[in-house]
């Protein structure tokens, strides 16, 4: 591109940020790396009612925690900051002032009360009330006042806004997903611009700032789809050239019907925000996927496919290679339907990708949480390295490997009926007495031994391969049965076999 690729992720700190927002964020990110682009982080916080303590630092800490870090923004100062709306406000006054110079504004001195009965009086007539070029000489304004009077109300310091005037037109307008866009302006309402307390509204802010940083795509969430015409007649307004828009379609919830919200995740059981968040005014909590055991490769794997595909069958992504395929071109308009448990399998597919002894340090951790010996971590990570394809999370090793740690006290009923009758007992202690006895104790040798064994004695592998897993696990579940007597040991191997035999015998 012959523009210089400058975008911006610009979320308000009024809460946790959504796991929508983090979509939004990726394909920024994915959009200004491909192209060898800029990516900014600006936090807009012209609503000083909404701001919450601790937004912007969460929204900080998740772009972080997905790998997707800004390159300019609070803290990094890029050349085009102040970043945070609120350090900008001194800007946007004269801004306001020049479209009224330019006759594409106006001010606007009606009351709370005169609206109110307006729309009332638009009610009581079955009618939507809209301030707009069918009303707006009904009202108090500087295009109903004189120069004079307006000039004296200002001077004299009473409240006023400052409103756009739209252009009368068919407006055609481009959105690099949803393609071509025709509006009828006569349909867009007079929007205040800059209001009473000297602070600008997000539209006049959003629009100057982003003329300001020189971004050239604004990449956005469905949501803002009905502020384009807006944006567009005020870049025509100012004589500016507008950045290119591409506006991301919603995510949905699980049933496909309405927007992805944290009561369905509440509902349902599954985050919808990236990180844990207490609400400090309300002591709300909100559960986030790091803390839940999701990896943040998964995350982003799953959100990047809500809403974009790669055109081809893949599905596991790096981040390097999201970067490499990613393209407005295949953003869909459609909403893209949220599942969970697709959250999960991507989780899955990239739980077992991890380094054995990076899990292996993970539960390590997890095991001394709950207090239980592990004797060391090269063992534990031995113990991951046979059960971690079954893992989704860390917290479901010891719920698969548990027995390593703990020798079982108990036997599945269901198991032992299956596995255990009356001669098993006899038959298992000779196998205790061939484990001990084996001289080379890796997994092929106590095979060997033990099938070696089991063919001289003429006997099914049945009754002696599921009474000895039931021995050393206490059901039938977990991995080859030899690979575990390997990691026991043979004394631990044996000394198991023998209190199963006289707890089940």
């Amino acid at each position: 591109m012959s523009t210089p690729v400058r975008v911006r992720f610009a979320p308000s700190p009024t809460g946790p940020l959504h796991i929508g927002g983090v979509r939004t964020a990726l394909f920024n990110y994915l959009f200004a790396k491909k192209h060898g682009g800029t990516f900014i982080l600006r936090i807009e916080d012209t609503d000083q009612n909404r701001f919450v303590e601790g937004a912007e630092q969460y929204i900080i800490d998740a772009l972080n925690w997905c790998n997707i870090p800004y390159d300019e923004g609070p803290g990094k100062d890029g050349g085009y900051g102040p970043y945070k709306q609120s350090e900008r406000k001194g800007r946007y006054r004269a801004y306001a002032e020049k479209l009224v110079e330019t006759g594409a504004a106006y001010y606007a001195f009606d009351t709370a009360e005169t609206l109110e009965e307006a729309r009332k009086t638009a009610e009581a007539n079955k009618e939507t009330f809209i301030y707009n070029h069918h009303n707006r000489l009904a009202f108090e304004n500087s295009l109903t006042l004189s120069s004079s009077e307006t000039q004296k109300r200002i001077a004299a310091g009473a409240d006023y806004v400052i409103r756009f005037k739209p252009e009368l037109k068919t407006l055609e307008m481009f959105d690099e997903i949803r393609k071509n866009i025709t509006i009828e302006t006569a349909l867009i309402d007079d929007k205040v611009l800059f209001k009473s307390d000297g602070m600008p509204t997000y539209h006049l802010a959003n629009v100057v700032d982003d003329h300001e940083m020189e971004i050239s795509h604004v990449i956005r969430g469905e949501e803002w789809l009905p502020s384009m015409a807006l944006h567009v007649l005020l870049y025509e307004s100012f004589g500016w050239t507008a950045p290119k828009f591409a506006h991301l379609p919603l995510i949905l919830k699980p049933t496909g019907k309405g927007k992805l919200s944290k009561r369905d995740g509440d509902k349902m059981g599954f985050p919808v925000f990236p990180l844990n968040w207490t609400d400090p005014k309300t002591t709300e909590f909100s559960s986030g996927y790091k803390e839940a055991g999701y990896l943040p490769e998964a995350v982003v794997n799953l959100l990047a496919f809500l809403g974009w595909n790669p055109g081809t069958e893949q599905e596991l992504f790096t981040l390097d290679e999201l970067v490499q395929a990613f393209s407005l071109d295949r953003v869909h308009s459609a909403g893209a339907k949220f599942d969970p448990e697709k959250a999960k399998w991507f989780q899955q597919q990239w739980y077992v990708q991890q380094d054995d002894a990076v899990v292996g340090d993970a539960f390590a951790k997890a095991l001394q949480a709950k207090d239980i010996s592990y004797g060391s971590t090269d063992f534990v990570t031995m113990v991951v390295a046979l059960v971690k394809e079954r893992a989704v999370f860390t917290d479901d090793l010891f719920e698969l490997a548990g027995f390593f740690f703990i020798a079982p006290t108990s036997y599945d009923e269901t198991a032992v009926k299956k596995a255990w009758n009356e001669q098993t007992g006899t038959i298992m202690n000779e196998v205790a007495a061939v484990v001990t006895a084996c001289t080379v104790d890796t997994a092929s040798g106590l095979s060997d031994a033990v099938k070696n064994w089991i063919k001289e004695k003429e006997l099914g592998m049945g009754k002696v391969m599921m009474p000895l897993r039931l021995a050393l696990v206490g059901s039938l579940m977990g991995p080859d049965v030899f690979e575990i007597a390997a990691l026991l040991g043979k004394n631990e191997t044996a000394n198991r076999i023998h209190t199963a035999c006289k707890k089940l015998s």
